[in-house]
C-alpha cells in the first residue's frame, strides 16, 4: 500500500466578514467591531488521506468548500483548527493569475513562478524553452501579462506548474478556461503524470472528468465531507442529492395547436413506473397525447439527453417510417427499446408533437428522467459490455 503524501487532520476553516463599508467606518466603529462582523465555516472537521500516486477529485456545488480545501492543502490558506501534512514538491493551479504579477512580462513571471515553486534560476533556464513551447504563447512571452487573455494566463501557469517536476499537483477549475486543443494537451500531461506515479488533487464541476481521471473522489457539502469513495459512488451520490427538477411543461401550447403532449413516462414493458435501470434492461417511453380536434398528419418525436444537455439519441415516428393513426381526444404513443446501452448517469427525455411539415405544436423538455446504473467502471457515453480474451 502506497504511503500517504497528504494528510488532512480534523481541518476547519472559518472566515470573518465585516459589514463596515469603508475604512472610516471601521475606525469609527472600532470598539463595536464585533457587532459589524459575521463569520461562517467554509470547512468543518475534514479528515482525508491521499496516497502517493493517486488522483483524487473533489466535487460539490458552488460554495461547498472544494477550492478552500485545495488552498488549505496547498498552504495558501491556514486552517482555523487542525493541520495538514504534505510530503514532496507541490505545484498548484488554484485560480486565474495566482502568482503572476501584471506589470512583469511572461518571461519574468516564468522565473518568478518557478522560484516560488522551489526552482533555482539555473533550473528554470533549463526548462524555459520547454515551458514556452508547451504554453504556445512564444510571440507574447516578453509582453506584460496584464495584457494577456484569461486563456494565455492559464497556458503559461499550467506550463510552469508541470515543468517544475512536482510530486503533487493541485488543479482547480482553471483548466476550463483554456481552449479545447490546450485542454487536451493538459489532460495528456496529467495522464503522463499519473503513469509516472505522481499525486494529483483535482477540483472540477465536470463530473465525467472525475470519472475518467480519478481513482478516488470526495463530495463536499456546506464545508463538510459527506461522501468518499470511488468516482462512480461519489458522482452517483452527488447527482442524487442535486437532481434536476423535471420540467412539467417547458413550452406553452399555442391556442391554435390541435395537439399537445399531456404526459411523458418511462416504464417497464408491463407498464410499471421505472426510475432506475441497468443498461441491458428493456424499457418503454410512453407519451400521452391530447387533441382538440381529429388529427391525422402528425409526428411524435423523442430526444434523450444527458445531464450536460448533450444529445444522446433522437428520433421520431416519421424518421422511423411509421404512419401515425388518426387521434381524436386522447392517445398514448410508445417507444419501446430492448436496452439502453449508455454508461451510468442520469438521462432526460424530451417529447414533441408536430405536423409532418411545419413548426412544433407542443414540446415538453425533460419530461421524464431515468437513472442508468452499472456495476463496472467505464468512460464515454456508450455501454458496450465487451468480451475480453487473451490468446497466446
Amino acid at each position: 500500500m502506497a504511503a500517504d503524501v497528504i494528510r488532512v487532520h480534523d481541518v476547519s476553516k472559518q472566515f470573518r466578514l465585516r459589514n463596515d463599508k469603508s475604512l472610516k467606518e471601521r475606525l469609527v466603529n472600532r470598539r463595536a467591531s464585533r457587532e459589524h462582523e459575521n463569520s461562517f465555516w467554509a470547512l468543518r472537521d475534514i479528515d482525508l488521506n491521499v496516497p502517493a500516486g493517486s488522483t483524487v477529485g473533489f466535487v460539490g456545488h458552488n460554495g461547498s468548500g472544494k477550492s478552500t480545501l485545495l488552498k488549505v492543502i496547498g498552504g495558501i490558506l491556514a486552517p482555523t483548527s487542525g493541520y495538514v501534512e504534505r510530503r514532496g514538491r507541490l505545484a498548484a493551479l488554484l485560480e486565474l493569475g495566482a502568482g503572476f504579477h501584471g506589470d512583469l512580462t511572461g518571461r519574468e513571471n516564468v522565473f518568478l513562478n518557478a522560484s516560488l515553486l522551489g526552482l533555482s534560476q539555473k533550473q528554470t533556464e533549463k526548462y524555459f524553452d520547454a515551458i514556452v513551447d508547451f504554453s504556445g504563447i512564444g510571440a507574447f512571452i516578453d509582453t506584460q501579462v496584464k495584457f494577456y487573455s484569461s486563456g494565455m494566463y492559464v497556458r503559461l501557469a499550467f506550463a510552469v506548474a508541470v515543468h517544475v517536476d512536482p510530486e503533487i499537483l493541485l488543479v482547480d477549475e482553471v483548466l476550463a478556461v483554456g481552449d479545447e486543443p490546450f485542454q487536451r494537451k493538459c489532460l495528456e500531461r496529467i495522464r503522463r503524470f499519473q503513469a509516472e506515479g505522481r499525486t494529483i488533487v483535482l477540483v472540477t464541476h465536470a463530473l465525467d472528468q472525475v470519472r475518467e481521471l480519478c481513482d478516488r473522489a470526495v463530495m463536499l457539502d456546506h464545508g463538510r465531507m459527506v461522501v468518499e469513495g470511488t468516482p462512480a459512488e461519489v458522482i452517483r451520490a452527488f447527482r442524487e442529492a442535486n437532481e434536476d427538477v423535471v420540467a412539467a411543461d417547458a413550452e406553452v401550447t399555442p391556442s391554435e395547436s390541435p395537439a399537445r403532449i399531456s404526459s411523458v413516462r418511462i416504464t417497464g414493458t408491463d407498464g410499471s413506473q421505472v426510475l432506475t435501470v441497468g443498461p441491458d434492461e428493456p424499457l418503454e417511453i410512453r407519451i400521452g397525447l391530447e387533441t382538440t380536434r381529429p388529427v391525422e398528419d402528425y409526428v411524435v418525436g423523442i430526444a434523450l439527453t444527458d445531464h450536460m444537455e448533450r444529445l444522446v439519441y433522437g428520433t421520431n415516428s416519421h424518421l422511423l417510417g411509421i404512419e401515425t393513426p388518426r387521434v381524436d381526444g386522447h392517445a398514448e404513443v410508445r417507444f419501446a427499446v430492448d436496452r439502453l446501452p449508455v454508461v451510468e448517469g442520469q438521462y432526460f427525455v424530451t417529447a414533441a408533437v408536430h405536423p409532418v411539415r411545419g413548426p412544433e405544436w407542443h414540446r415538453v423538455d425533460r419530461g421524464a428522467v431515468v437513472r442508468v446504473r452499472t456495476t463496472i467502471q467505464e468512460d464515454g457515453v456508450v455501454h458496450l459490455a465487451p468480451r475480453f480474451e487473451v490468446t497466446t
